[in-house]
């Protein structure tokens, strides 16, 4: 893909852009750290090191890089797991969580690891993502109506306490709530007009009337960037902190380039995503050592940045500098936003994934609907983190169960052509006379090498006229130790019946590798057919061998 030209000074749509976005980023920033369980300015700091780190070394102009809603609702469960519900013990996990997190993205970006997301499933994450936005909207709801505050993130439980404590909710704060999200949701529908600066500017002008009604308001912001170490964790939690941060490195990058490639193919921007590993890792770092929340490239904020018109990362640095603006200068009136308004916001923002469309493809497909629903009953039963560990297991599982299966192809010239096809869906392919075509249709490997060859071993058996076996491996990129055992055990096998063996469609790599295995009757003349037709029109020509070949 050809690169985004050079920018070197900042122009007029940049700075529109980051001034526009810098009013969505600060009231969503203060939101998810009420998500996470955090004070506010944990978010605040991290969306400036997210800002400015991406701004001056990331390579996507379009990535808004600030705390997420699923990161923030990952640290909440991971620091209530390992601090319980006291503050200030929580506080000191989650940095240690995020530096932990930002060690492992620099570690991944170092090993080059950018293809790392490609863990995550798309159904996976999608499902992830809808069971989440279900999660984080039940959360916020004691925010929105004054319910008492919940714990946990087990569904039903969740369900069964609002439904118990349904008599405490407070009727001033319910309407705000119910207010905000009602104007959010209309706002949406009006072109460019910013929804979220509209309730918080609504909610700061009427904080005296709600607060003297009981509407509980965010309240003080302490914006102090102490850099300093983070508690470290003891000796029997050692283990489930580097679970939860590489938890939290998975779901953020995933995230991160999924919004980072998404916009790259849209405007043909080349992508780096080792780079962008090591970016988010030094910003994750810098989080944790000033106690800010974790951050990623998500997608709200990325589309946000791109319909305001942004065309180079100074729009993200320009937004960096307004929300430091604003903070300085407008702290008092932020404090004053009261947190059914911040709870709407969330509520709002998380909505968009509630969207039953994004499973249509899978269920028209008739592919991966039961990953996609196995990631949704996973986090609404087990929770946000172990919902998401158990959906990445089983799609692991899955493909493994895929790769594993013993599927091997019979081959057929398709009308006297050069084509070889699978004679079970092709009846009319025609197999060569005293040949027999074979074709693995999964790579081999050690979890499949033995059966996919005695399936091979059948195939031989049926054929009585049988001189020639050719070895079909498109589909196999590599072969380890197993695989080749089994193949050199399946060569000495026809060896021993008078049988030669020819591979075709080798890989440039596996050619090298059989000729160092010096495997029974493979030389280097049974390796250089670089089709399977290339095999069949040698082994016509040629007069009948057995043996190793010379």
């Amino acid at each position: 893909m050809s690169a985004a030209p050079a920018r070197t000074a900042i122009n007029l749509v940049d700075l529109l852009a980051g001034l526009a976005i810098a009013g969505l980023l600060l009231p969503e920033a203060v939101a998810y750290s009420g998500i996470a369980g955090m004070p506010p300015q944990a978010g605040v700091i991290a969306l400036l090191i997210g800002l400015v780190c991406y701004g001056l070394l990331g390579t996507s102009r379009y990535a808004i890089v600030s705390s997420t809603s699923s990161s923030a609702a990952v640290l909440a469960a991971g620091t209530l797991a390992l601090a319980g519900n006291l503050v200030v013990a929580r506080v000191a996990m989650a940095a240690t969580l995020v530096l932990f997190g930002g060690i492992c993205f620099l570690v991944a970006g170092f090993a080059r690891l950018g293809g790392l997301s490609h863990l995550i499933a798309r159904p996976v994450l999608r499902g992830y993502t809808f069971g989440l936005a279900i999660v984080i909207a039940l959360k916020q709801l004691p925010h929105l109506g004054g319910w008492p505050d919940l714990h946990g993130d087990f569904v039903p439980l969740l369900i069964k306490d609002l439904v118990q404590t349904s008599n405490q909710v407070h009727a001033a704060t319910l309407g705000t709530g119910l207010l905000a999200l009602a104007l959010l949701f209309v706002c949406e529908r009006v072109r460019r007009l910013p929804g979220s600066l509209l309730v918080i500017a609504l909610g700061v002008l009427a904080s005296g009337w709600l607060s003297a009604h009981g509407v509980p308001l965010t309240g003080a912001i302490k914006l102090q960037m102490d850099f300093s170490l983070p508690r470290w964790p003891s000796g029997d939690q050692w283990l489930a902190s580097v679970e939860l941060a590489m938890a939290l490195l998975l779901i953020l990058y995933a995230e991160s380039y999924s919004s980072i490639r998404g916009f790259a193919l849209k405007h043909n921007d080349p992508v780096e995503p080792n780079r962008d590993l090591l970016v988010l890792g030094a910003a994750n770092v810098l989080c944790g050592l000033l106690q800010g929340m974790p951050v990623g490239a998500g997608y709200s904020g990325t589309s946000a940045n791109e319909a305001a018109g942004a065309q180079s990362r100074w729009a993200g640095l320009v937004a960096g500098a307004t929300v430091l603006l604003m903070v300085l200068l407008l702290l008092p009136w932020i404090e004053r936003i009261p947190l059914a308004v911040l709870a709407a916001i969330v509520i709002h923002a998380v909505s968009k994934s509630w969207r039953l469309s994004v499973f249509r493809p899978y269920l028209q497909w008739k592919r991966d609907r039961l990953l996609a629903l196995a990631a949704v009953v996973a986090v609404l039963s087990l929770g946000i983190l172990n919902g998401l560990l158990l959906a990445i297991a089983f799609s692991l599982v899955l493909l493994l169960r895929q790769l594993a299966a013993a599927r091997l192809s019979v081959l057929g010239r398709l009308a006297n052509g050069h084509d070889f096809v699978d004679i079970a869906q092709h009846p009319d392919a025609i197999q060569p006379p005293g040949m027999l075509i074979l074709r693995p249709e999964e790579p081999l490997f050690f979890a499949n090498a033995e059966s996919v060859l005695s399936l091979a071993r059948k195939q031989v058996t049926q054929r009585k006229d049988l001189r020639q076996v050719v070895l079909s491996l498109e589909e196999s990129p590599d072969l380890d130790s197993t695989a080749l055992e089994a193949l050199g055990d399946f060569s000495s096998w026809l060896q021993s019946l008078g049988i030669g063996l020819h591979v075709a469609r080798l890989k440039d790599d596996i050619r090298a590798l059989l000729l160092r295995a010096d495997l029974p009757q493979l030389s280097p003349q049974a390796l250089n057919n670089w089709s399977v037709e290339d095999a069949v029109s040698a082994l016509t020509a040629a007069p009948s061998t057995t043996g190793k070949q010379a």
